[in-house]
């Protein structure tokens, strides 16, 4: 499918902007682009440029969804005070997203941005929850729960497993290791803030 040219009247995201929507990697977004599955906007310059509602009817298509904006900053919610979550993802972008969605809503967050890290944080930081991602150089998030698990001054931790790439088996396996649930990516804010006890009446998350 070629890619249309872009006009001056309309939001067009760049293609950073618009893989963080999809929770994708830029990469993965231009080969969509590239295989016609996405439609794509060129720039007189020959850059791409991607339009929201093209984002939204592709990621409907593929019962996907896209990345919710943080919420506008309101009053700090019943049983937030004192909160601390620690984000570990690789993504630097999706875990700084996570940590705005947190402080908005009165959570103290961190970030750690591998295994290694997260066992540094674990130590300094002292969360009382870990949102973890399966899938990092290193150490991955499997032995990072292990981790924390087995070891009697951190067992008492919430792990939060996310992942947007293993299978189911792996997603269970990640419980079996001590971990909580495992959001699949995409998932939404209210989904996240309802496990963490910050929006009443929120549904619960599937493992």
């Amino acid at each position: 499918m070629p890619a249309s040219s872009v006009s001056g009247d309309k939001p067009y995201l760049t293609p950073t902007e618009a893989a963080r929507l999809l929770m994708v990697a830029p990469v993965t977004l231009r080969a969509w682009a590239t295989k016609g599955l996405l439609t794509a906007h060129t720039t007189a310059g020959g850059h791409r440029r991607f339009l929201r509602q093209d984002l939204a009817q592709f990621a409907a298509k593929r019962g996907m969804h896209l990345l919710e904006p943080a919420p506008e900053p309101g009053p700090t919610p019943v049983g937030a005070p004192g909160l601390r979550v620690l984000v570990v993802d690789d993504d630097h972008r999706f875990a700084a997203f996570l940590r705005e969605l947190l402080d908005l809503n009165g959570v103290s967050a961190a970030l750690a941005f591998d295994g290694f890290a997260a066992g540094r944080m674990v130590e300094s930081f002292k969360p009382d929850t870990v949102l973890l991602d399966l899938r990092m150089p290193g150490l991955d998030g499997f032995a990072v729960c292990r981790q924390l698990k087995t070891s009697p001054a951190t067992a008492h931790i919430r792990v939060i497993a996310m992942t947007g790439y293993a299978p189911l088996e792996s997603r269970a396996a990640i419980v079996e290791a001590g971990a909580e649930v495992c959001l699949a990516k995409p998932f939404t804010n209210d989904q996240l803030l309802g496990l963490l006890g910050l929006v009443p009446g929120a549904p619960p998350a599937q493992a």
